[in-house]
């Protein structure tokens, strides 16, 4: 018979953009990489992904991760040739830094144990898992990923 599947019920949930959520690539973690100090790892991840390095320093120097973000965002045209196959790499990258700078993230992180972790956006199939619940989770699994790594150390 019909059982319905509750892990996405009894997921750790958080969203990308809550600046109070260590698990945000929008908190108020600086992080430092490539040489350089990056406010946020949101600020790191949208100035990266653009090709115009006039936008790209535009959005460096935002007030904050979500005007980084919404900056980055509408310039498709703008952005790296393979953006698509990079993105998670440079997420990746951001957030893994930001564990290793911060005691209070990796905690956080492995407080969730073996839960599945669920970016809750409902507007984004890709980082998130969208309004009806299939999305990609990329942001989730990537925070997974590194979890496990940091387990295995």
């Amino acid at each position: 018979m019909f059982q319905p599947d509750l892990s996405k019920e009894e997921a750790f949930k958080f969203s990308r953009f809550d600046p109070e959520s260590p698990l945000s690539s929008c908190s108020a973690h600086p992080i430092v990489l490539e040489d350089k100090n990056w406010l946020t790892c949101e600020h790191y991840f949208s100035s990266k992904i653009l090709r115009s390095a006039s936008l790209a320093h535009k959005v460096e120097n935002t007030h904050s991760a979500l005007a980084a973000a919404e900056l980055a965002a509408p310039w498709y045209r703008f952005k790296i040739r393979d953006y698509k196959k990079l993105r998670a790499v440079l997420m990746t990258r951001a957030l893994y830094t930001k564990v290793q700078m911060y005691d209070e993230v990796k905690e956080a992180l492995l407080a969730t144990g073996d839960e599945l972790l669920l970016e809750t956006s409902l507007y984004d199939y890709y980082w998130g898992v969208g309004r009806d619940g299939r999305g990609l989770n990329t942001m989730g699994k990537v925070w997974m990923d590194i979890r496990s790594k940091l387990k295995d150390a």
